[in-house]
């Protein structure tokens, strides 16, 4: 073999190897927004359950806070626009705009649920009503839930944005439009679930 054939060979491995490395970078890339996508799947389905308990909540506390008519409304339309928001950030999981919109929404339920337990301690039959009991433990379930889902969500985008942003990562990310996600945030009000005491 001659010393042109032999260069020949050895840049013909060069290339196959980084065009190997290339579509390792790339597949790695794929794998973890497909994880973080996925744990925003996972806080969706505690999203969804909490919003499915909300009018099962606010239909117990109806007959019993038949003057705190403001209040009720403003948990279900608070949880309407929770659920809007949550919709949207399924469609884009990562998306900054969708991320913050979710959070803000679910600040303002919190909130709005925080409200409703505070009267609920007003009202001695209906903290002792057995289903209101059963429904606010499993509300304090669903918020636990949704808390670590968040974190895996978090952890995910973390190691995505990382991994985008290392080098050569960083060139593959940007050649084949992987974008940084944003992490879902929440305001420090909303890092406590809402206290229910029966006791």
């Amino acid at each position: 073999m001659d010393p042109f054939s032999i260069a020949l060979l050895i840049l013909l491995v060069i290339i196959v190897l980084a065009v190997l490395y290339a579509v390792g970078i790339y597949n790695r890339l794929v794998t973890l927004r497909n994880l973080f996508k996925n744990a925003f799947a996972q806080i969706d389905v505690q999203l969804k359950r909490r919003y499915d308990l909300i009018p099962n909540l606010v239909e117990t506390a109806k007959g019993y806070l038949k003057h705190e008519r403001e209040t009720l409304e403003a948990v279900i339309a608070a949880r309407n626009q929770a659920m809007a928001s949550e919709k949207k950030a399924a469609a884009a999981p990562g998306n900054g705009q969708a991320m913050a919109s979710l959070a803000g929404a679910e600040n303002a339920l919190s909130g709005a649920l925080g409200r409703l337990f505070a009267l609920v301690e007003s009202y001695p039959d209906l903290k002792a009503n057995q289903t209101m009991m059963q429904l606010s433990e499993e509300l304090t379930s669903t918020e636990n839930r949704v808390a670590f889902a968040r974190q895996a969500f978090n952890d995910a985008v973390t190691s995505y944005n990382t991994s985008c942003e290392l080098f050569p990562a960083s060139i593959i990310a940007g050649s084949f439009g992987f974008t940084p996600a944003s992490l879902l945030e929440i305001a420090s009000s909303e890092r406590e679930s809402p206290r229910v005491s029966f006791s």
